[in-house]
């Protein structure tokens, strides 16, 4: 185990690593069958991913023809793992069970282990037969759309797949592990600009932010459109925020604090507002909407940009749905891809029908869309919004910060790579994008 690492982390060659054994299973965060129920009875926010999250040795399987063995450098923590640790909405044991009954190599998944996480930058230390377009050594990332390409309904949008799922989520060997096993189509360039944990946060969050905001599958932004972004300064709203700029649009975006406001103005975004400064009450009380907050909020959004927003970038749900609908300029489309304060919306349906507006579902994003907004990253178009870096065997913490909103942007993960600043290959195109850029939400944290 060791010799390969070390040859990895030291940038042997192809032939060097190729000549390495492989050894039979890795160091990985993973959650464990028998602690399905360790929380039962007890309130969501007092779930504690720090007591089921564990950092241990786990088997290798065997790779399929079209997968790689990747040495993980860096890590990220999205949702989708806070999600995991806490076996909400239920244990994800499920997904891998249902993956084993699939095939031969879909039974490599369903173990008594689920080894987590949906991003990833490393190098490739093994290919399947089937592997064309890669190769061991080469540098990469990673997004996490694992598609079936036997379901009609994948080829031409393999989100559409009736059996899509999310690697690291609803498969096994994640990438917050020294080893990954991955899908050939889930790999990327890793922007060469970028240390390897500003690489890996990016292949979620800033894909998913692409196929909302500028795909044709989603609610793509034109010149001059209006957008208003919830969450702003988190994971995937700090992305839109920039897919909007680029797509020259006008982002409004909406945070909880004037640090968290000033930070969002140096990323570019103009118009801010401070809802926690503006106190807006959208529910009287949990079971009854306040239409008159939903007025207040759609004036103060004239107020910034003399109209009402073309787009909303919905996200948290329950506790802003309502008011998204309502805000939503005639003919709009409020298009949103989860539901963090709750999945069972509420809202006026008379502002929706009658106003021509539309609810747009949307999520993760397909291959295209997936490259594409990794190229903006490789571009120095759009910068990852790191936060803060926890080691591998800190990452009950780090989702921790996540579960309870300690965080802004994304928090990375080292795993193979020592410390952090290291990967970066292309030093020019850093100077010409910005330490001061780059490091926006590292010196706001």
């Amino acid at each position: 185990m060791s010799e390969i690492l070390d040859a990895v982390r030291a940038g042997a060659t192809a032939d060097v690593l190729a000549s390495l054994p492989m050894p039979t299973s890795t160091r990985a965060v993973f959650v464990r069958r028998q602690d399905a129920d360790m929380f039962a009875g007890v309130a969501s926010e007092d779930k504690d991913p720090r007591k089921s999250l564990h950092v241990g040795e786990v088997a290798l399987p065997e790779i399929a023809p079209d997968e790689v063995y990747l040495a993980v450098m860096a890590s990220s923590i999205n949702f989708n793992t806070v999600w995991t640790s806490i076996f909400e909405p239920l244990p994800t044991f499920g997904f891998l069970d249902r993956l084993g009954k699939e095939s031969v190599w879909g039974q490599r998944h369903a173990q008594d282990f689920h080894v987590v996480g949906s991003d990833a930058s490393g190098v490739i230390l093994r290919v399947g037969s089937a592997v064309r377009n890669w190769k061991i050594g080469d540098v990469v990332t990673v997004h996490c759309n694992y598609l079936d390409d036997q379901d009609p309904s994948s080829h031409d949008d393999s989100m559409m797949g009736s059996n899509q799922r999310i690697w690291g989520f609803e498969t096994n060997f994640g990438g917050l592990a020294d080893i990954s096993i991955v899908k050939a189509n889930q790999l990327m360039p890793k922007p060469t600009h970028l240390s390897w944990e500003e690489a890996a946060v990016n292949g979620l969050c800033n894909s998913t932010s692409y196929r909302m905001l500028v795909s044709a599958n989603g609610a793509p932004v034109t010149q001059g459109d209006k957008v208003l972004i919830w969450g702003a300064s988190g994971g995937i709203g700090s992305y839109a925020v920039q897919h909007v700029l680029n797509s020259g649009g006008t982002p409004i975006g909406v945070v909880s604090s004037p640090e968290k406001a000033a930070m969002l103005r140096e990323l570019g975004c103009e118009h801010v507002i401070d809802r926690k400064e503006k106190n807006y009450q959208f529910w009287s009380d949990p079971h009854t909407q306040n239409e008159a907050e939903w007025r207040r909020l759609g004036k103060d959004i004239r107020g910034l940009v003399g109209a009402d927003p073309d787009i909303v970038f919905e996200h948290p749900g329950r506790s802003t749905m309502g008011a998204s609908v309502f805000v939503t300029k005639r003919g709009g489309t409020i298009v949103t891809c989860a539901a963090t304060s709750g999945y069972m919306i509420e809202y006026d349906n008379r502002h929706l029908w009658m106003k021509l507006k539309t609810i747009k579902g949307s999520h993760f994003a397909n291959y295209r869309e997936s490259w594409d907004a990794n190229a903006r990253i490789c571009e120095g178009l759009v910068v990852p919004p790191l936060s803060a870096v926890f080691p591998l065997e800190g990452t009950g913490e780090a989702a921790f910060e996540v579960h309870h909103n300690r965080h802004e942007g994304k928090i990375g993960v080292l795993c193979l790579a020592e410390s952090e600043g290291l990967g970066i290959t292309d030093h020019a195109l850093r100077e010409r994008v910005g330490e001061d850029r780059l490091t926006i939400f590292r010196r706001h944290a």
